[in-house]
């Protein structure tokens, strides 16, 4: 027994509360989970319609659940470090838990947060707008999505098995390598993010190929609704960027594991390697996590402003001049690390360029609200929150742009504040508006809009009393990472103003979840797939809130930016008729996507704690998978006229009911 004890002492973080509480929570939810399902005889349910489902819709709906459960996870984590630096010298995290903290929060809050959520609204809403059935590789959008999620959950596993990242989420050499971090948690970090990039990458090219191959006719590149726009260019810098990281992330595995010296320093390694290859790909990653938020609020925008979106072509232009200038930048994040001037002079035209086409984009929002008819719904007051929260967030990367003056701002609290103003004013709050914008798509009904607004309020004005107090930290040389200082160095008033912040948003976060508690239970279900009754897209012209699994009975057609608006207002809307139905082709669900992400799982668990044997049983499972696949003829299915017919015929009949009952 004392063995067995000694053993997992190895593996088991002991000694902390706060882990503990953890572990005894994880414990007691995946029981309670457990028993829901067993109870409720729900086990059938989950296997074969949400597990196995290649229906884009569910997927964007699995990933944007799991993004809120990392939005919970990364803020609880946010909670802790306000809490250590809201007074001077607290002790509610000791150095080594607040470099996990910080790391995992960092790590959680852009690759699995903001990146799934996005994924998630464009998995749901893409093919919908371009008239699609479901997106060109239906099964390998499924594999995917398990891919993303277990490499999530072994990221998430390592605070209570094995112990946390500590290196920052940077990670940088050699912080990470062997010599000076012999534990387990950077594992975690390298192989949960491998796993989980695998799957974002397979979806960018799933992505582009829908949107290239599968539009509906009429629509040509140039009428394509303005999110569908930015999920083609996002998808594009997601195949070019991710390479990059899944290299990066291998050598440095290869250091770890098997004793290679890509970043090692004392075995002639290059340590700064590294910080250009993770650079390379980090901030065309900010732009991957903002350019959607751009589309997302140019389609709010311009249906609550009933107005067409200002400039089309000089939006689309200016986005694809930020995607190609995304990739010259990367050296503004270590203008302090040695380069010579004329490397960060160049970097430094480059990053102030990149504010030209962004400021192309505020104006076309602001000129299409101009003059227009606004209605203040809760997207539409996030969309315009949006606009003076990130030029805050602009004009200050525009100062650290300046490699001079950046040797003052790098590294203190001042950089930080501009990072959160960029990602959370444009990524948080698009997702924010995003998810309540089309979430009769997912659910059949709408958020309340007063709960929504007291959301709004505690949310907008705690991220703004949390990180706007940072600036003037950062101008005052608190440096970022450090988990303690003194009454002396003078910060001590902006940290407890910062952290009531904190807390504010964290209020707003529970507004939220109970908004979609209260609403499920109380909010009138919608039977018009306009469900805000100004859709202007083709996400809006199915005939039901919840679109069938075949989206549409008969193939639509587009013939300009807003054709659904334009004939909804010539009262030209196309209805159809039984006569009008053929059989539509749908692909069948699989277990192929869980099956060999479990194994990839497996894999790269066992290559966490050294044990390669595992491997070794994950890469057989692996390939055992793919020689199944090869083998398996699969050709979907035909739903019949009759089944179509039957539908439709449904959804009238409750849509007439609807009318009587109002009448």
């Amino acid at each position: 027994m004392a063995d067995i004890l000694s053993v997992l002492s190895e593996y088991i973080i002991t000694g902390d509360p706060l882990i503990l509480g953890a572990q005894i929570s994880i414990v007691f939810a995946s029981i309670a989970i457990v028993a829901g399902l067993t109870y409720f005889k729900k086990w059938k349910w989950l296997f074969s319609e949400w597990i196995s489902t290649v229906d884009h819709k569910r997927i964007g709906v699995m990933y944007m659940i799991s993004a809120i459960i990392m939005l919970f996870r990364g803020g609880v984590d946010a909670l802790m470090i306000r809490t250590q630096l809201a007074l001077p010298g607290m002790k509610f995290l000791d150095a080594q838990h607040y470099n996990e903290v910080f790391s995992t929060h960092g790590v959680i809050m852009i690759i699995f947060m903001a990146m799934p959520f996005l994924l998630g609204l464009m998995n749901l809403v893409m093919p919908l707008q371009i008239g699609a059935r479901d997106v060109a590789f239906p099964v390998l959008n499924n594999l995917s999505f398990w891919a993303f999620f277990l490499g999530a959950m072994l990221f998430n596993i390592s605070f209570v098995v094995g112990g946390s990242p500590d290196a920052g989420w940077t990670n940088y050499a050699t912080l990470a390598t062997t010599p000076f971090n012999a534990g387990y948690g950077i594992n975690f970090y390298l192989l949960g993010i491998q796993l989980s990039g695998v799957g974002t990458l397979m979806t960018g090219i799933n992505f582009i190929v829908t949107i290239m191959r599968m539009r509906t006719k009429g629509m040509t590149l140039l009428n394509m609704p303005m999110f569908t726009w930015t999920t083609l260019i996002t998808s594009l810098i997601i195949i070019l960027a991710f390479p990059v990281l899944t290299i990066a992330l291998a050598l440095l595995t290869f250091d770890r594991l098997f004793g290679s010296a890509f970043f090692t320093l004392a075995q002639g390694g290059m340590p700064m390697m590294w910080a250009n290859l993770f650079w390379v790909w980090g901030h065309p990653e900010v732009y991957i996590v903002a350019i959607p938020a751009f589309g997302i609020f140019s389609e709010i925008i311009a249906t609550f402003s009933k107005k067409r979106l200002f400039g089309y072509n000089a939006m689309v232009g200016s986005i694809l001049a930020i995607s190609f200038l995304s990739f010259l930048v990367w050296v503004h994040h270590f203008f302090t690390m040695g380069n010579g001037a004329a490397v960060n002079s160049f970097f430094s035209i480059t990053t102030m360029l990149i504010s030209i086409p962004t400021g192309v984009k505020i104006f076309n929002w602001l000129f299409t609200m101009y003059k227009g008819r606004i209605s203040f719904t809760t997207p539409m007051i996030w969309a315009i929150a949006f606009i003076p929260n990130f030029v805050i967030g602009g004009v200050t990367g525009v100062m650290l742009a300046m490699a001079a003056a950046d040797y003052q701002y790098h590294n203190t609290y001042f950089l930080v504040s501009h990072f959160h103003y960029v990602l959370i004013a444009a990524t948080v709050f698009a997702c924010f508006a995003g998810f309540i914008y089309w979430y009769p798509l997912m659910f059949g009904h709408k958020l309340n809009e007063r709960i929504g607004r007291w959301f709004f309020w505690f949310f907008m004005i705690g991220f703004n009393v949390c990180f706007f107090p940072q600036y003037f930290l950062g101008l005052n040389g608190m440096p970022r990472r450090i988990y303690t200082y003194s009454a002396a160095d003078g910060w001590t008033t902006l940290n407890f103003v910062s952290s009531i912040g904190a807390l504010l948003m964290a209020i707003g976060f529970l507004i939220l979840a109970y908004n979609i508690y209260y609403s499920f239970r109380y909010s009138k279900r919608e039977v018009s797939g306009d469900a805000w009754g100004q859709g202007r897209t083709l996400e809006w012209a199915t005939t039901s809130a919840m679109p069938p699994f075949y989206n549409f009975a008969v193939e639509p057609e587009w013939n300009d930016h807003d054709d659904f608006y334009a004939q909804k207002e010539k009262n030209k809307v196309r209805q159809y008729t039984e006569k009008d139905y053929k059989p539509i082709h749908m692909p069948s669900n699989t277990y192929f996507g869980i099956a060999i992400s479990f194994c990839m799982f497996i894999g790269a668990a066992g290559l966490v704690f050294y044990w390669y044997w595992l491997g070794i049983v994950g890469l057989i499972g692996i390939f055992a998978c793919m020689i199944y696949r090869s083998f398996t003829s699969d050709d979907g299915y035909y739903v019949s006229v009759e089944e179509i017919a039957a539908i439709e015929n449904k959804i009238k009949a409750d849509q007439a009911a609807d009318k009587g009952g109002e009448a």
